[in-house]
C-alpha cells in the first residue's frame, strides 16, 4: 500500500482539495488502485484543527465534481513521518516547516506536490487564502494536474509491489 499525505499550512483549502482530487483520480483509475492507496492531508499549523475544508475551497471543489466536505483538518504528528510514503507540500515554507520536523531517517519522503505536474511550471502551490474565488480555482488547476502525474507513480509503484 502506498500512502500519499497532502500537506499545507492550515489544512482548509490547499492539501484537502488536493486530497479531494487525489482521491476521486484513484478511483477513477480503476485496476484495484484504490485498495493500494491511503490518502490523508494535514497541515502544519493548528490554526483550523477539526475545522471542514473553507467554504470557498468547497464550493470550487464542487464545480469540478470533487466532495471534501467531509474532510475535516488536523496538524501533522510524528507519526505521519513514519507512517506515509510520500508526504507533499503545496509551497516552500511547508516544505521547510516539515524538513525541521521530520526525523532524518524520513526525509526523503518529503517533497513538493508540483514536483509531479506536467503542464504547469510553477513549482509550488499558491494559498488561495486571503484571496477572492479565482484563487480556488488555480489551486485546482495545479493540484489536478500535479495528481495526474502521482496517479502514474502511485500505479507504477502498485504494480510494482504486485510484481514481487
Amino acid at each position: 500500500m502506498t500512502k500519499v499525505l497532502f500537506v499545507c499550512m492550515g489544512n482548509i483549502c490547499r492539501s484537502p482539495s488536493a486530497q479531494g482530487v487525489f482521491r476521486k483520480m484513484v478511483a477513477e483509475a480503476g485496476g484495484g488502485l484504490q485498495a493500494n492507496v491511503l490518502i490523508d492531508s494535514a497541515g502544519t499549523h493548528a490554526f483550523h484543527v477539526g475545522e471542514p475544508p473553507d467554504a470557498r475551497a468547497q464550493q470550487a471543489a464542487q464545480r469540478r465534481g470533487y466532495e471534501i466536505a467531509d474532510l475535516r483538518a488536523r496538524q501533522v504528528t510524528q507519526e505521519d513521518f513514519r507512517e506515509f510514503d510520500l508526504i507533499l507540500a503545496m509551497d516552500w515554507e511547508n516544505l521547510a516547516l516539515l524538513q525541521q520536523q521530520c526525523p532524518k531517517a524520513f526525509k526523503h519522503k518529503l517533497h513538493l506536490l508540483m514536483r509531479f505536474a506536467g503542464e504547469h511550471d510553477a513549482a509550488t502551490v499558491p494559498d488561495p487564502y486571503y484571496g477572492g474565488p479565482e484563487g480556488f480555482n488555480t489551486v485546482l488547476d495545479y493540484v489536478e494536474d500535479a495528481c495526474q502525474g502521482l496517479v502514474e507513480v502511485v500505479r507504477k509503484r502498485a504494480m510494482m509491489y504486485a510484481a514481487a
